[in-house]
């Protein structure tokens, strides 16, 4: 696989005169792709029907004729001004029914029929004018779907898609009444009609309600998305991709990623930090120039799932951000290591975000390769740095790694919709397992739920699967290696009723939940040996062999029939250290009791290791600096 470097670029942004020259800068740099366009439609169209492309034709044959690979990105993220007032009622609302007004990006619904016909003409016409342009060598749809919390749209044009989705999915109001259990509270409906959305409600709406409109709005971005890749298609032979975001779970990536060739996703380690990694205030502090050392691994092991294994970061962090709590400056190194990471887990590109940091507009502090004077930034040293590394470094194919992690954007759905206790969410439980594996130096890939084979994996690791198809059931059940579920597995059917038998009535494994509970979180339950229950915990009973007890007491916490184990809590990081280390050394896995900080990466018969932390340390591949990478050949 040839790995790249590339950068996102904005020419419109830029005069004229500046854009051979950055071109010429981005190759002496080592880069190879260029985004360009998602944010142009103002400029491409400034008014209806109004069409100026003159200068995306010239930026394209500047970029490429430099040698840049161009990348297009369409421009639906970004309405202009002027469409806003052909479609007033195009704007999202928000949970509280307040509009997401013009003057930022993102401000429009999924379900807006108008708004969507526009953007099938603008991509039409795109489409047309470059499908078959030589310098065009891939395509972006749009750009961060769901950033902003920007999936959910509580407007009209969504109330009445979300009727005929319900018609389509339930047939007569009588089988979504019976499914939803709306005689609880005199709920019943008499016609689809009446159905609203479930917000300003007096108390928390019908689970129910709430779970079928959340996987109705996937269901909106998986058609708004392919809507465009079904036009780009007829004109183009290209490889067609999104950029996804970190800790996004209103949608289903999986099914956006089945229409789509290549999955890529923003990557922000300082800015993700403090408000999407869940780690304490302590532990953000020690990492505040680093990033946490799981997070960005997760997302790039999710996003080669999605992309059925080829992936890309298409927005790399160069710098300080300007959006997030606190933005403070990496340490020196840490681009290139964040770099080489991507690569380890199997990046083709890893793109920086931006060129050059403009001095105008909401991220004018965001940090760019150059600054707005066009001097470099310090993270133009350490891309050149990768780029000449790149040219000696030996191919690394993939390959499978020996854990397997299921990863279910409808039981995302399902949490959200019933989190049973303030914070709990079913991103935090899947990266917490994550991040216990990778503590013991576990290679990983994530899988989603329609995997159809998983017996080439010692372990397999399914948390937090509220809902689990039969197919699914069948499939773990019949792995060869250690399969762990739990918490919540199987406690809702597919309407969100509480099954009976009661979950997670799994075959061959006698268990069941009797009882749950949610837990404060300073009041954690020691376990037998070492470490601890928290924040959520289910009463066990069965005559399955005990792996994990309660110190006090010694009720169940995880129970074992032959490969599989139900874990009926979520458990602290020395709990889950207790959990996995035998399992992993039962399935012949080679664990590291890694430094806090210090993580490793497996694939194609290298090794790498990488220091997230502070300081210097030893490891056995030899010394590692702050911001280090090493690789061996194993």
């Amino acid at each position: 696989m040839k790995r790249a470097l590339g950068t996102c670029y904005y020419p419109e942004q830029w005069p004229r005169e500046l854009w051979e020259a950055d071109a010429r800068r981005m190759v002496e740099a080592g880069l190879t792709w260029v985004r360009i366009g998602e944010f142009g439609w103002s400029r491409l169209e400034p008014r209806p029907g109004e069409f100026a492309f003159e200068w995306l034709d010239q930026a394209i044959n500047v970029l490429g004729s430099a040698g840049l690979k161009v990348k297009l990105g369409t421009p639906t993220v970004a309405p202009p001004r002027w469409l806003v007032n052909k479609h007033p009622d195009m704007i999202a609302l928000d949970r509280d029914g307040r509009p997401r007004k013009f003057g930022s990006r993102r401000h429009y619904c999924f379900s807006h029929e108008g708004y969507a016909e526009e953007c099938a003409r603008i991509v039409e016409i795109l489409a047309r004018r470059y499908g078959g342009h030589p310098l065009i060598a891939a395509w972006q749809t749009d750009n961060e779907y769901g950033c902003h919390d920007t999936i959910l749209s509580y407007s009209d044009a969504a109330r009445h898609a979300f009727q005929d989705w319900l018609n389509a999915r339930y047939s007569t109001v009588e089988a979504l009444n019976q499914a939803w259990g709306n005689v609880f509270w005199s709920m019943d409906y008499r016609a689809f009609d009446e159905i609203d959305l479930p917000n300003l409600t007096v108390t928390e709406p019908n689970p129910a309600h709430e779970l079928a409109f959340r996987r109705f709005s996937s269901d909106q971005v998986v058609r708004f998305n392919r809507r465009q890749v079904e036009i780009i298609r007829r004109h183009s032979s290209a490889p067609i991709s999104h950029n996804y975001m970190g800790r996004v779970t209103d949608f289903d990536h999986f099914k956006v990623g089945n229409d789509l060739d290549i999955a890529t996703w923003d990557s922000y380690p300082l800015g993700f930090l403090e408000d999407r990694v869940g780690a304490p205030p302590d532990r953000q502090r020690h990492f505040a120039r680093q990033g946490d050392p799981d997070f960005q691994a997760f997302h790039h092991d999710l996003y080669r799932a999605v992309g059925n294994g080829r992936w890309w970061v298409m927005e790399q962090q160069p710098g300080p951000v300007n959006w997030a709590p606190a933005n403070p400056a990496p340490l020196p190194g840490m681009v290139r290591l964040w770099t080489w990471e991507a690569f380890a887990h199997g990046a083709e590109a890893v793109c920086y975000f931006r060129w050059r940091q403009a001095p105008f507009g909401q991220e004018q502090l965001h940090a760019g390769l150059l600054r707005p004077d066009n001097a470099d930034a310090p993270a133009l040293a350490e891309a050149r740095q990768v780029a000449d590394e790149l040219k000696s470094a030996p191919d690394v194919p993939v390959g499978l790694a020996p854990v397997a992690l299921v990863f279910d954007y409808d039981a995302g759905f399902a949490w959200a919709a019933q989190p049973h206790g303030q914070g709990l969410s079913y991103f935090q439980l899947v990266f917490d397992t994550y991040r216990a594996l990778r503590r013991l130096g576990l290679s990983i890939d994530i899988l989603p739920p329609t995997t159809e084979d998983f017996g080439a994996y010692k372990l397999v690791v399914a948390p937090g699967l509220m809902h689990v198809p039969e197919a699914l059931k069948r499939r773990l059940s019949e792995a060869s290696g250690t399969v762990v579920l739990g918490p919540r597995t199987g406690a809702r059917g597919v309407d969100f009723d509480i099954p009976v038998p009661l979950p997670p009535d799994w075959p061959d494994l006698d268990v069941t939940v009797n009882r749950v509970e949610s837990l404060r979180g300073d009041m954690p339950v020691a376990l037998e040996g070492g470490g601890a229950v928290t924040l959520y915990r289910e009463e066990l009973e069965g005559s399955a062999d005990v792996v994990l007890r309660l110190e006090e007491g010694g009720a169940p916490v995880a129970m074992r029939s032959s490969n599989m184990i139900y874990l009926g809590a979520w458990l602290d990081a020395p709990g889950f250290e207790r959990l996995f280390t035998p399992l992993a050394a039962a399935a012949g896995l080679e664990v590291h009791r890694l430094p806090d900080g210090v993580r490793v990466r497996d694939a194609g018969g290298q090794r790498f290791w990488l220091n997230y932390g502070a300081e210097p340390v030893g490891t056995p591949a030899g010394w590692l600096d702050v911001a280090g990478v090493l690789q061996e050949t194993l």
